[in-house]
């Protein structure tokens, strides 16, 4: 058996784990007793489920972003993504990763107060970035310019915003999460052209403060 089938066959255990510790998550909580009874819904050793989730609340909260963001991935391979604008690949990645958590509203609800306990920011941060990374990516944007971790860190805004919106809302197929998430999106990406005009702006006013011999604003 190779090395790449070793590595398939453990994340297709992980993820087997995951969700038969999903519903357990619900009332125990991000951790070691939910682990256990998803270890024995499945038949499994408990050693066996420890060894693959050697830290159970963090692992298990690793693992389930980023079995949410193959699911989202995986959904979005089918789509024709090359035939959208980029504003329309970044919203639809951002809703069909919540579609695919659908039915794990209360265990997402859970994550959200263990994320936010003392000692869990990194966890948090590590998360967060590997999915707006991997929807920018999607997206088709592959740049490593300035913009690089700005554009990350207000998909981050958005993605935070739009999960806690999407918890709360019983409206009809999810309409105020959609229209709440259209309005974050538009902001984000006016980002780029507020930066580009205020770049226009700064190039056009240095030539006469140049002129005037006054160097920029940094000369007394």
């Amino acid at each position: 058996m190779t090395l790449e089938s070793n590595q398939r066959d453990r994340q297709a255990l992980r993820d087997r784990l995951l969700q038969a510790t999903l519903p357990h998550v619900i009332f125990d909580g991000w951790g070691m007793t939910a682990l256990e009874a998803g270890a024995r819904d499945l038949d499994l050793e408990i050693g066996h489920a420890h060894a693959v989730f050697a830290s159970p609340a963090k692992d298990l909260a690793s693992h389930f972003s980023d079995w949410a963001d193959r699911r989202m991935l995986l959904r979005l391979s089918a789509l024709d993504l090359p035939a959208m604008k980029v504003r329309e690949r970044i919203t639809m990645a951002v809703r069909v990763r919540l579609q695919e958590l659908a039915g794990h509203q209360e265990a997402v609800r859970r994550l959200a107060g263990f994320l936010i306990l003392p000692g869990n920011a990194s966890l948090a941060a590590r998360n967060g970035y590997r999915s707006v990374d991997a929807i920018w990516r999607v997206a088709g944007d592959n740049a490593v310019d300035f913009n690089f971790y700005t554009k990350r860190a207000l998909l981050g805004a958005v993605l935070v915003s739009t999960t806690l919106h999407w918890l709360d809302d019983n409206s009809p197929d999810q309409s105020e999460t959609w229209a709440f998430l259209d309005r974050r999106i538009a902001g984000v990406m006016e980002i780029p052209k507020l930066q580009a005009r205020a770049k226009d702006f700064a190039a056009k006013l240095s030539k006469p403060l140049r002129d005037l011999g006054m160097g920029g604003f940094n000369r007394a």
